[in-house]
């Protein structure tokens, strides 16, 4: 007893349900417009049923004792049955609700809400069709043994009502008890539909009632209406009113079932089926209704929360039709390309195609159209590496693929491409491959220097013979030229002594060892460089031309390395124009100086010209695009002057040709 107190509902809730159970009996008793053969709907039995559905177990026995105390209180008010009778026929009726809402409870898994298509099925079949049995059997057989009315005549009006009463009051209970204290949540649209549908369903409710319109069930669009917008809020609603129409209308003799008592047995029945009929088909389409509702909020839901997380992902996301007509881009693709795809001109495919033009770099935009043009005529998926342009304007790699997303039927739906910034990975594996190159010419470079300063050794001690030599024959020359004789071979004395220290600096290359500095004058250097070529210009064919500015500050250099880049300069340039068939051969050397008053020497030919490709490699050690040669005289060239804090580099001239022009900083900068 104390565990059955201690579930006790609220006086509140309690005698509100009483007096809605005695108001349902009163208008119960308001339809039983058959003399003899009892009610036509029970409202009670809905009301009962649903309260029993969302209540605790355990309170079961408070609710049935209400309702009791609520019946034998109708009975006295509207029945007048004997007591006996009275408390039977509740016995059969508090039976029906306690199994209608076991049953339905242990189908639908508490609690319900009739917000499924399953929800709405149990209740029909259990709680408005079985549960109503028992309370029909137990009825028609209290009224049969006290001998007020026969159980066969009493069972089947007996049973539709109790059922319509289920299928009409259940679902408003249900829909007041659960909305109790919530909010009405519709638009003003809404609301203005729900006042349209409202006026409309009470006219033709009380036309086709009335008499007016020969057909009850043209009530049916109105109702399934609000089923369909509303749901089950709707359908309960409108039900609700389609009972309570029907009543006043059948009570005041108007009504379509109100006739002569001949027919009104029969009439009877049609009003118990169209109650019944109209209250199933509302409640089973606002249950579809609301399952699609249902399912599309979810696959909203679905795609909203993939969408978020395709938005968190790194990487560069788009989708498009099977024919290729883009319909999504994610918000990181946009923010990279940095404008919206809408405002690019064109529909479906063309757009795309419009989009890929303005983002794909243009030697690699062929390939990306045609592999992409492939996989949507033969379904085949793809990857590719190219470079893509960012909102800056900056080409950044990037790795694409595609691939179909296919139904059931194995036709494709949609192509999904996943673009991934791989930018810094490829820059990585070419500063790598750069590094090892760069690495492996050094260490050739090396080993060359030690070769180098071995054969210095060995040619510098015959060299300084032949150079002790020609000064003792210079005594036997003519007076005239002993002069100028004298001082070529000190000149050349001098270099031989020197030859094993200038192979030796061609290890400044790896080991940048300082040169040795004096002051000299730059044109002085060139025309002596240009002395010691002579023989090669003309022997080559070459028309020599030189530049000299008178302007030319001094520097502080290497004279034997300065002649050394000179020489190696316009060697390059005499072999270059090797292949030259047609027109002159020319060799231009200029010097001068530049904004910053930095002295600039260069070579300029008349040959083939320095492929651009070449450029970037031209002054690595050992890279050559001659058929013959080690390919290092450019990079010990290009060493020397930067020893000397200078700058070499080579550019291609026009319409042919090519030239090579270094810096050397003047006067106090080049102090070291």
């Amino acid at each position: 007893m104390m565990c059955v107190w201690s579930h006790r509902p609220q006086f509140l809730h309690l005698g509100l349900f009483m007096a809605a159970y005695v108001l349902a009996c009163g208008f119960a008793q308001s339809l039983a417009i058959v003399p003899g053969t009892g009610i036509s709907i029970w409202p009670p039995g809905g009301l009962f049923m649903a309260t029993l559905v969302l209540a605790s177990r355990h309170s079961w026995p408070w609710w049935v004792l209400g309702g009791c105390l609520a019946e034998l209180f109708s009975n006295v008010l509207w029945f007048h049955n004997p007591l006996p009778v009275a408390f039977l026929l509740y016995t059969g009726n508090a039976l029906e609700a306690a199994a209608g809402a076991w049953l339905v409870n242990r189908t639908c898994r508490r609690p319900v809400r009739l917000e499924t298509l399953q929800e709405v099925l149990a209740l029909v079949v259990l709680g408005a069709g079985i549960a109503p049995v028992v309370s029909a059997t137990v009825g028609s057989a209290t009224l049969a043994w006290f001998g007020m009315q026969s159980f066969a005549t009493a069972w089947p009006l007996w049973w539709i009502g109790d059922a319509t009463g289920v299928l009409i009051v259940a679902p408003l209970a249900l829909v007041v008890f659960q909305n109790w204290r919530g909010k009405a949540q519709l638009s003003a649209a809404r609301w203005m539909e729900a006042g349209v549908l409202g006026l409309i369903f009470l006219g033709v409710a009380v036309l086709s009632l009335s008499g007016y319109l020969p057909f009850a069930y043209i009530i049916m669009p109105p109702l399934l209406w609000a089923a369909v917008r509303f749901e089950f809020k709707g359908a309960a609603v409108t039900l609700t009113l389609l009972a309570l129409i029907t009543a006043v209308f059948t009570i005041s003799g108007a009504s379509q079932f109100a006739g002569d008592p001949e027919s009104q047995k029969h009439k009877q029945v049609m009003l118990q089926l169209f109650l019944a009929i109209s209250a199933l088909s509302a409640l089973i389409v606002a249950a579809i209704s609301r399952q699609h509702q249902m399912a599309v909020l979810t696959l909203r839901q679905s795609e909203r929360s993939l969408r978020e997380l395709i938005e968190t992902l790194p990487a560069h996301i788009w989708c498009t039709a099977p024919d290729g007509a883009p319909i999504y881009f994610s918000q990181q693709f946009r923010d990279f390309i940095g404008f919206n795809v809408e405002d690019k001109d064109g529909d479906g495919a063309s757009r795309l195609s419009s989009v890929l033009n303005a983002i794909i770099h243009p030697d690699d935009l062929g390939t990306v159209n045609t592999l992409f043009a492939h996989s949507l005529a033969t379904g085949e998926s793809y990857a590719l590496k190219h470079r893509q342009r960012r909102f800056d304007g900056q080409y950044r790699w990037v790795e694409t693929r595609a691939a179909a997303m296919r139904n059931s039927d194995d036709a494709i739906v949609q192509w999904n491409v996943i673009c991934l910034d791989i930018d810094g990975e490829v820059r990585a594996q070419e500063e790598l491959r750069l590094a090892q190159e760069r690495l492996a010419r050094a260490s050739q470079a090396a080993s060359l220097a030690e070769l180098s300063a071995s054969i210095a050794h060995e040619v510098n001690q015959p060299l300084a013979a032949v150079v002790t030599s020609a000064s003792a024959c210079v005594r036997w020359i003519d007076a005239q030229k002993l002069e100028e004789a004298r001082r070529s071979a000190s000149r050349a004395m001098a270099e031989g002594h020197r030859a094993s220290d200038i192979i030796g600096r061609i290890r400044a290359l790896a080991k940048k060892a300082p040169p040795h500095k004096d002051w000299l004058d730059v044109n002085e250097t060139i025309q002596e460089a240009i002395a010691l070529a002579r023989s090669e210009i003309q022997r080559n064919g070459v028309a020599l031309e030189t530049q000299l500015s008178e302007h030319v500050p001094v520097v502080l250099a290497d004279r034997i390395q300065l002649q050394q880049v000179l020489l190696n300069l316009m060697m390059n340039a005499i072999e270059a124009m090797h292949g030259v068939s047609e027109g002159p051969r020319e060799l231009l050397v200029r010097s001068g100086t530049d904004e910053s008053q930095h002295v600039v020497i260069s070579v300029q030919d008349s040959g083939p010209g320095v492929d651009p490709q070449s450029l970037e490699h031209l002054f690595d050690a050992f890279y050559t695009t001659k058929p013959h040669g080690l390919g290092i005289g450019l990079a010990i060239s290009r060493s020397i002057v930067e020893n000397h804090g200078g700058r070499l580099w080579a550019t291609a001239n026009v319409p042919c040709g090519a030239v090579f022009q270094f810096t050397l900083p003047r006067g106090s900068e080049g102090v070291v």
